[in-house]
């Protein structure tokens, strides 16, 4: 299992391969909460929120990590493949951010569309 603090890293070293146009109006960052959180519609304790893009008029347009749902579904992986996960996951919020900002919602649609899998499963 890998520490908070040693995802921090990960995470720093990911946001920096990240095109900067990518930070454009993207003033609060990227932020690393320890807390799990499970998705309110999950069934069973197993759909969990890894992360979040957030625009809120008071601290800005930034984009939330969740730390123990990461490690709750990859914890167990080895490095480069938890690190993969890592990389997914902010490209996942990154382009929640740049959709946004263009007025598109696509990947809200992918994210609709899966959950409603999910709920059927």
């Amino acid at each position: 299992m890998y520490t908070i603090d040693e995802t921090e890293a990960m995470l720093d070293e990911i946001a920096e391969e990240m095109p900067q146009e990518f930070y454009q109006e993207l003033s609060g960052g990227i932020v690393l909460r320890e807390e799990v959180k499970l998705h309110p519609k999950n069934k069973v304790n197993d759909l969990y929120i890894l992360g979040e893009y957030h625009s809120d008029s008071r601290l800005g347009n930034y984009i939330a990590i969740y730390y123990g749902s990461v490690i709750r579904n990859f914890g167990n992986f080895s490095l480069e493949n938890y690190k993969a996960e890592l990389r997914k996951l902010l490209k996942h919020e990154f382009r929640h951010h740049l959709e946004g900002m263009a007025g598109e919602k696509d990947l809200e649609i992918e994210d609709a569309i899966d959950l409603q899998k999910y709920l059927k499963e």
